[in-house]
Order: C-alpha cells, then structure tokens, then sequence
C-alpha cells in the first residue's frame, strides 16, 4: 500500500515539472505594463483610454460650455425680457425660447465650429495629437471669438483679480480671464436689448393705464387691455423679424 502511495506521488511529481517547465523553442511573452500607458501607436503620444476620459470630461461640461462660450446666454436673456414685455407669461414657452436660442446659437457658431474642426479634430483622428492637445488647439478659435465680444473694461477687471500682466497681444489672454469677462459682457449687452425692448411696450401700458383710468374703468385691469394691444403692435411691425435679425446682426 505504501509503495503504491509512493509510486503515484513520484509520478505526479513528474507530471507538473513537465507542464512547468517550458517548451524548447518557446519565448516567454513579456507582461504588460501596470497602469493606463501614455505612448499611443503611429508616433503620437495618448491612448485610448486616457483620450476617453478627457473626451468623457467634455461631454460633461458640454452644457456649461454652451452657457459660457457662446452667445446662447445674450440670446435667451432677451427673449426672456421680451415675453415680460409683453406680457404673455408662459407663452412661448421656456422650451420654445431655449430651442430657438440653441438654433440661433448654432448658427452663430457654425463658423467658429468649421475652423476648430479643421485644426483640431482632423488632426486628432489622423491620430497627429492626442486628447489634450487637440482641446488646447481647438481653444484658440474659440478665444477669439470670445474676445471680439468681451468688453476691455471686463477684460482689464479680470486680470486685476488674476494678478497677471496685461499681455502684448490678444492671443496671450488666459482663458481664466477671457471667459469670465465674456460672460459678463453677454450679460451686460442682454440687459440693454432687454431695456431697449421693455420701453416701447412700457409706453402702451402708461397710455392704457391713464386711459382707463381717466374714464373710470377702475373694476378692469389696465394689463387686460393693454396685452392684446401690445401683441397686436409686436404681429403688425413683424417683431421676431425685426428682433432676431438685430440680434444675429450684433453678432457681425
């Protein structure tokens, strides 16, 4: 019994140094490196999963971009002034009024986007630059057009509080500072078209209120009278011609 024990044990024994031990003529396959590696095929530096999640982070600030580095947010300011101006509460929609400023936008954009297109996508899908340095080359149309809209008096303003020198040339600009100060100048040019707008319709609603008072129509709402009037002069001087057209001719 014993011997046979012993007999089954050397032949295990021998069965796993076979198995162990490597073949003759047989390369032993090098083990891949720990880590997400940064050196992509073709020469280029990057690799797949590094330029996922940089593409990933931008997909998840795509609606804050929108808001900040685009005209969306003059656009949907003063259309918001312009239902209050009339009056019509809920009507057009906030959907509507946001469709119609993403519409507008992309049409502003539709340039800005070609030209970044041709000098960073190409090249990162020719596989010439990776991830990050296609965004810091698609940032440089998108800064100009940034500063041919922001004020130098919100430019001046954010390099105070950056604490940076005030740069030679236009393309020195950080975009720390270009952003903010475009945000604030969009701002600023809404609020004044929004101004600009209210003042006509202000007038029809001082003439209907002075009106109605006048004949002592006391029991019914000046604002009763004065929106279908104030929607009738918006209908007969093509408003939203007039408006959008004003709007995109800002923008030149």
């Amino acid at each position: 019994m014993k011997r046979r024990i012993m007999i089954r044990g050397l032949l295990l024994a021998g069965a796993l140094a076979v198995l162990l031990t490597p073949c003759a003529g047989a390369t032993l396959r090098p083990r891949p490196s720990a880590g997400l590696p940064w050196n992509g095929a073709g020469g280029s530096s990057g690799s797949v999963p590094w330029n996922i999640v940089v593409l990933l982070t931008l997909l998840t600030l795509l609606p804050s971009l929108l808001l900040a580095m685009t005209p969306f947010a003059r656009l949907l300011v003063v259309f918001h002034f312009l239902r209050q101006a009339l009056g019509t509460q809920t009507t057009p929609s906030n959907q509507t009024l946001i469709g119609l400023s993403l519409i507008l936008t992309f049409f502003l954009m539709q340039p800005v986007m070609t030209t970044i297109y041709d000098t960073a996508v190409v090249p990162y899908e020719k596989g010439h630059v990776d991830a990050v340095a296609a965004v810091e080359l698609g940032a440089g149309p998108l800064r100009q057009f940034m500063l041919k809209f922001a004020r130098e008096k919100d430019l001046a303003l954010f390099l105070e509080l950056a604490k940076e020198p005030r740069p030679a040339r236009p393309e020195q600009v950080a975009m720390r500072v270009v952003l903010p100060a475009y945000i604030l100048s969009e701002l600023k040019a809404g609020f004044q078209i929004g101004a600009a707008l209210y003042l006509p319709f202000l007038v029809v609603d001082m003439v209907v209120a002075a009106i109605t008072t006048s004949v002592g129509m006391l029991q019914l709402p000046p604002v009763v009278i004065s929106t279908p009037l104030k929607i009738l002069l918006f209908v007969m001087v093509d408003g939203w011609n007039l408006l959008v057209g004003s709007l995109m001719k800002s923008f030149s």
